[in-house]
């Protein structure tokens, strides 16, 4: 995502927001700078996870039925389930409509971060970008979307 998405997945612009969320919900220092300081352009937990799961449906089964469309292996398919299952754990306790820091501040983020970053630098990898560049705003994301 550092030019264009990768546009050899079939269904690419899907796996674009879920590399975006993924992302953002791997970067701990981007959360305190971004998120936590309300800095526009970024959203929050809820707008990354929205991402994560709005096309995907991947809050009501598993990442595998998308391998070949979103997902290139079974591998990128299993990091992305556990980061998912993780996040959307805290999400429902917390609750959606939670302060950032109610994220941050839950014993089980860091593990959730953990598992966002797994799944992340795989999917980078796999798309041979890096996966320690900043997030793209979400400004930046839809106009990549647009124009690819």
């Amino acid at each position: 995502m550092d030019g264009m998405p990768p546009k050899d997945m079939p269904w690419w612009r899907w796996r674009s927001n879920v590399r975006s969320a993924l992302h953002m919900l791997s970067d701990p220092v981007f959360q305190r700078e971004c998120w936590l300081t309300g800095l526009p352009g970024y959203g929050d937990v809820t707008d990354a996870v929205y991402r994560l799961v709005e096309d995907t449906w991947l809050d009501n089964w598993s990442a595998d039925k998308y391998i070949g469309t979103i997902f290139r292996d079974a591998q990128e398919a299993a990091l992305v389930d556990v980061a998912v299952l993780r996040v959307l754990r805290i999400m429902h306790q917390v609750g959606a409509d939670a302060p950032v820091a109610a994220y941050l501040e839950h014993p089980g983020w860091p593990e959730a971060v953990h598992a966002a970053r797994d799944a992340h630098v795989l999917l980078c990898a796999n798309d041979g970008e890096d996966p320690d560049r900043p997030p793209h705003s979400l400004d930046v994301l839809a106009a990549m979307l647009r124009t690819a």
